[in-house]
């Protein structure tokens, strides 16, 4: 087995003792047998394990690999290592519509919400290409990207200090988190895993776009188009994520260069690491944020922004 497999072997192991854990630890400790039978209606610890756990696990698993492929595809196109979905706009929009409906519209149905998040962040993305353009040079889109989150992060604050009364739910959602999430909004998020195959079909045309437009356009690919579609997949990824359990920070960052660093730079080998490293980190995150003070639960976004920030300024000092 070579050391490239092994590694791979050894984050699926990390990510199977994450679950185990997640199942078996939290504000009421389980044993294996105990999670075993909770798996089945008969069980004790049923709605703890099979209503409460299991779909809370799924949920951090597909989020975490949607943000990690998110933040793989804008790094690919705008080729800056410090890029993420953030950089777009995607998820502060994201946040300035659900912010907009829980404090102008309080009495509104929580259903509601995923949708306006993501039509908000679909809302980002689409102002984000009227500013710059279909083929704007990727410096700018990140500029722009950038200027309008700056934006929408303003607005969010103004709305929260004129209505303070209003703030509780918002305050909990901007942070991140999966707490009282379930397998309706697993439900809700499934169709958009359909994307994650799709990131995989652009791997090639990635590689071929990190040797710059010129010399892609030279190989045959159509570096606008491919820009447009990685930008396009990212943006759904990015807004489905954030629509359901908020805009968690730094997974979209670091997940894509801990991958980098064990796979190297192809994209098809890249993509399916990052899926897994977003996946782990995200339901270590979610795991430490229950068990550090139970029976209270910190949000999963405040746990990644421990591991993100710190990470994010080494990556500073080493590109100066």
């Amino acid at each position: 087995m070579s050391p490239l497999q092994q590694r791979v072997w050894l984050l699926a192991g990390l990510l199977l003792i994450a679950i185990i854990a997640n199942l078996c630890l939290g504000a009421v400790d389980l044993t294996l047998t105990q999670v075993w039978q909770g798996l089945s209606a008969e069980g004790e610890q049923y709605f703890t394990v099979h209503e409460y756990r299991l779909p809370r696990i799924a949920l951090a698993i597909g989020v975490g690999a949607m943000l990690a492929t998110a933040g793989v595809l804008v790094q690919g196109v705008i080729r800056n290592p410090l890029a993420s979905p953030d950089i777009l706009g995607v998820s502060q929009g994201a946040g300035l519509a659900a912010v907009s409906l829980m404090t102008l519209w309080p009495h509104a149905s929580i259903q509601l919400l995923p949708w306006a998040a993501l039509a908000g962040g679909f809302s980002a993305a689409v102002l984000l290409w009227l500013v710059c353009g279909s083929k704007a040079p990727p410096i700018r889109m990140a500029l722009t990207g950038v200027a309008l989150a700056a934006l929408y992060s303003s607005t969010i604050d103004f709305l929260l200090l004129t209505r303070p009364l209003d703030i509780n739910n918002a305050l909990l959602w901007l942070t991140g988190s999966l707490w009282g999430r379930g397998w309706q909004q697993l439900y809700t998020l499934l169709p958009w895993l359909i994307l994650l195959p799709a990131a995989l079909w652009l791997s090639h045309r990635l590689n071929l776009m990190g040797l710059g437009d010129d010399s892609a356009t030279c190989l045959g690919v159509r570096a606008p188009r491919v820009r447009l579609l990685a930008l396009a997949l990212a943006v759904g990824l990015t807004s489905a994520a954030v629509s359901l359990c908020g805009p968690i920070s730094f997974l979209g960052l670091v997940s894509p260069h801990l991958a980098r660093q064990l796979v190297g730079g192809r994209h098809q080998r890249l993509l399916p690491v990052a899926m897994l490293v977003g996946a782990v980190l995200l339901l270590i995150a979610d795991l430490v944020a229950r068990i550090i003070h139970p029976p209270i639960e910190l949000p999963a976004g405040i746990m990644t922004a421990l591991i993100g920030a710190p990470y994010f300024l080494w990556l500073l000092l080493k590109l100066r």
